[in-house]
């Protein structure tokens, strides 16, 4: 086991909790400002505060770590680990009040994804895990729990999830949307990390976003890979940086990539 990545897995879970509490004080208030960045994607003072409290935190705690974040870029290391910070992921969904906005921070070694945390700060709930050490859930103050991806093996009878059916047309790839539905038991949006801490704990088969950025993504192929499930592209890749994601249980992976190529 590394004692290095374990103590970075525990700090991280610890700074989770801390911005998201920051964040709830900007949370369903009526004079929340939002500004638009150049790409015309939200940010409020809430996501750049958060980022900063988490870039200070880790700059203290590891001082020789590398930290990109999506609202102030990349600060180079020298140790071989990189935090990769969204202090808000879901941000469209915190600016309207609904409780499925996430704090994300994964943790790289020489380039390779090996730890992350997915922390809902309104509900109380925590994913996380590290290469080798298992997947774990926590809610409030109980003590954490093992998990595990579900054991259904066709879309069928699983749950689809997504977090903008907009986002497919963007990418021209609605029918590749339409065929997920057509072919999962039930398909909603209770997107964003939510969507992928729904398939790590076993409430939902698969999760697909067309659009990914790296600090999207950072946090999940550890814990869904610890959970006994996939993170992949499109192609089914197990990688970060694809620019786009999607999350099974493993068991529904072959078909929903021949659904999302159209071969199903």
């Amino acid at each position: 086991m590394n004692s290095e990545l374990t103590s970075r897995l525990t700090t991280a879970c610890e700074l989770a909790r801390e911005a998201g509490q920051w964040t709830l004080r900007y949370f369903q208030r009526d004079d929340l400002q939002v500004d638009l960045k150049s790409d015309a994607s939200p940010v409020t003072i809430a996501d750049r505060e958060a980022e900063q409290l988490l870039r200070n935190r880790i700059a203290a705690a590891f001082p020789h770590d590398g930290v990109l974040g999506e609202e102030f870029g990349e600060q180079p290391g020298t140790s071989g680990y990189r935090w990769i910070l969204d202090p808000i992921d879901g941000t469209k969904s915190f600016i309207h009040g609904v409780p499925l906005y996430a704090a994300l921070i994964g943790i790289e070694l020489e380039g390779e994804s090996r730890a992350g945390v997915i922390h809902i700060p309104p509900l109380g709930e925590m994913a996380y895990g590290a290469m080798g050490q298992g997947a774990w859930f926590v809610r409030g103050s109980g003590e954490p729990r093992q998990i595990r991806v579900s054991t259904k093996k066709k879309l069928a009878d699983g749950l689809f999830l997504t977090s903008d059916p907009a986002n497919f047309t963007q990418r021209s790839a609605w029918p590749v949307y339409e065929r997920m539905c057509a072919a999962a038991k039930l398909s909603r949006t209770w997107g964003d990390a939510y969507g992928y801490l729904l398939v790590a704990t076993g409430r939902a088969e698969v999760m697909v976003d067309p659009l990914m950025n790296l600090w999207d993504a950072a946090a999940l192929l550890p814990i869904l890979q610890e959970a006994g499930g996939t993170y992949t592209d499109w192609q089914g890749n197990a990688t970060i940086a694809g620019g786009e994601g999607i999350a099974t249980n493993g068991l529904v992976l072959k078909e929903a990539l021949m659904l999302m190529q159209g071969k199903g």
